[in-house]
């Protein structure tokens, strides 16, 4: 297999990097991503195999992944089996400093997901919670009352069809 540099599509400045240029990942790199993928519990031996490389090799790789930020392993829950029965991803309206409302939202527990947006929104926000009341009191007392917050929307999931993270490496 050979070894062609490819860029991240990471933009996130926490990749490892202090000056905030995301990282090279080669094509092998990619290859062990694509295989954590699709069992985050392979064997380093198993992976080194399918990618050409050695146990400790792929060790090495897979800790400069995860040190890079390129990367993450971790166990993913159904949150209705977990005492979360509430989702609903959250349009907000900011006046002012978008940055500001956005890091208090990551400090927020329940908020999953945060993403600046262009469009309708400012900001989208993907927030679980144990069920309605838990639901309303994070929108009305916590995130409505931020400073900088105009206006909120919130759409509901009644019911989940897909999560996924298997999108590749493309």
């Amino acid at each position: 297999m050979h070894s062609e540099p490819v860029a991240s599509r990471s933009a996130d400045p926490r990749n490892g990097h202090g000056n905030g240029s995301s990282p090279t990942i080669d094509a092998v790199s990619l290859a062990i991503i694509e295989q954590l993928q699709e069992d985050g519990r392979r064997p380093y031996a198993a992976i080194g195999k399918a990618v050409g490389l050695s146990e400790a090799a792929v060790r090495q790789r897979v800790q400069k992944l995860l040190d890079q930020g390129v990367m993450q392993i971790v166990a993913v829950t159904d949150p209705l089996t977990v005492g979360f029965r509430r989702q609903a991803m959250v349009g907000i309206n900011i006046e002012g400093d978008l940055d500001s409302v956005a890091d208090a939202l990551t400090e927020m527990d329940e908020c999953e997901y945060v993403v600046m947006t262009a469009g309708s929104f400012d900001l989208m926000v993907e927030v679980v919670c144990e069920d309605d009341d838990h639901l309303l009191d994070v929108i009305n007392k916590r995130i409505r009352a931020l400073p900088g917050v105009r206006s909120t929307e919130s759409f509901v999931y009644l019911k989940l069809k897909k999560q996924t993270y298997m999108w590749g490496t493309r």
